[in-house]
């Protein structure tokens, strides 16, 4: 975007990312020619991974278990608020809503970095608590008007706390300042393109209309190699590693969400006397769904002509996943998910214990939308987690019925290229 940007400190410690323990299973055999074929496939829903609805009694404070408050000011981005603890700048309203509220006020007498604070908001995010990759993230608010005023819906990689920002990544779903009432921006941050180099865009309401006069949805959806931001359901950009000039993607891992109201700061302004206070940012819903798929798919295949096979058609957890004679089956039916998995009866196509090491093998699990289920298929054929940032390997360069599928480093071999169908 035009305006500057600049880094927002995080404040609380972060929260690795989990990784899900996996069974493992003998080789089954894979049904013979002549067994049932694939059904046709119908689009598949999407599954909600995570969703705050705000429900529950007025001047509460957002669920525990999806939301840490964060505490303290910004010298980063020379904001002039104190995000402060507990429920007097965050409650919800008793009508479905988490209100955060700015105040001109300094009851606790909190310090900031110019001295005493002269403004008290909040600022929650979910690290520790829920993070996605992939997936369709959207938030339903109703932003605050007037100078000064910085509402934000936005992400930050999960590894921040290792790597720091902007190497982490940061992906803004929606950002307003004061004294542009009719437009929002949505943005990208990584190494090399941070700050006001970010890469992103604006919208703008038509007939000079305000987001402060009515709630609105922003979102933005999200795929290995691809980001799309909406307002209201109407598309206004999409970025892939194309736009970044060679600069590094590093959108395909694990991201926390972040909600908050800032007051002042380089970009914004700071408030001035025509600024009311308190000025509040009403969120209606917050909601992450994953694991929609579109009809159509059928088998990958790959070295020796052979196809990417559930061994005995099996849907138990851990099942495992190898190459076979191509045979029409349901267990070679494969369908490619809008947030980067690859499905068959029903399952994902799981890293076994969401391992990162050359020789972890494949399985068939449940979608839980975790990094392990993640697949990548870039125009050179290979099938790659982002996580472990190592392809779909065929054990050995093996051709036999029965050939274990596993990750390993990207070789460019025979036995790491796939044709997938979509």
């Amino acid at each position: 975007m035009d305006s500057p940007r600049f880094l927002r400190r995080l404040l609380p410690p972060l929260v690795p990312l989990l990784t899900l323990a996996a069974l493992s299973t003998a080789l089954a055999p894979a049904p013979r020619p002549g067994a049932a074929p694939a059904p046709r496939p119908v689009a598949a829903p999407a599954a909600v991974t995570f969703a705050d609805e705000f429900d529950g009694p007025a001047g509460s404070a957002a669920d525990g278990a999806k939301w840490q408050t964060e505490t303290g000011d910004n010298v980063n981005n020379h904001e002039r608020q104190y995000y402060t603890a507990g429920n007097r700048n965050a409650a919800l309203d008793g009508q479905g809503h988490l209100v955060i509220t700015a105040r001109r006020e300094n009851p606790g007498n909190y310090q900031c970095w110019y001295g005493r604070c002269e403004y008290t908001s909040a600022r929650l995010n979910t690290a520790g608590r829920f993070t996605t990759t992939y997936g369709r993230v959207e938030a339903r608010m109703k932003v605050p008007r007037g100078q000064g005023m910085w509402p934000a819906f936005w992400m930050l990689g999960n590894d921040i706390g290792q790597i720091g920002w902007p190497a982490s990544g940061e992906i803004d779903v929606m950002e307003n300042v004061g004294f542009e009432p009719s437009t929002v921006h949505g943005t990208l941050h990584g190494p090399g393109y941070s700050g006001s180099g970010g890469i992103g865009a604006a919208h703008t309401l038509p007939g000079g209309q305000a987001f402060a006069d009515a709630f609105h949805t922003f979102a933005v959806d999200w795929s290995p190699d691809a980001i799309t931001w909406s307002v209201d359901g109407t598309v206004y950009q999409r970025r892939t590693p194309a736009d970044l000039g060679g600069r590094s993607w590093v959108f395909n891992k694990p991201f926390f969400l972040i909600l908050n109201l800032a007051v002042g700061g380089y970009w914004p302004g700071d408030p001035d006397g025509s600024t009311v206070f308190p000025g509040q940012l009403v969120v209606d819903h917050v909601r992450v769904t994953t694991g929609g798929t579109q009809p159509g798919g059928g088998p990958i295949t790959g070295v020796g002509g052979k196809c990417v096979d559930v061994a005995g058609a099996n849907t138990a957890n851990g099942t495992p996943v190898q190459l076979y004679d191509c045979n029409g089956t349901a267990a070679q039916h494969w369908t490619v998910g809008s947030d980067g998995t690859l499905r068959a009866l029903g399952k994902c196509l799981d890293v076994s214990s969401g391992g990162t090491a050359d020789g972890t093998p494949v399985q068939l699990w449940d979608c839980n939308g975790s990094a392990a289920q993640v697949w990548a298929v870039p125009p050179a054929r290979d099938i790659v987690n982002p996580q472990a940032d190592k392809c779909l390997d065929a054990t050995g360069g093996g051709t036999a019925n029965g050939t274990r599928l596993q990750i390993w480093t990207c070789t460019g071999a025979a036995n790491q290229k796939w044709t997938v169908r979509r």
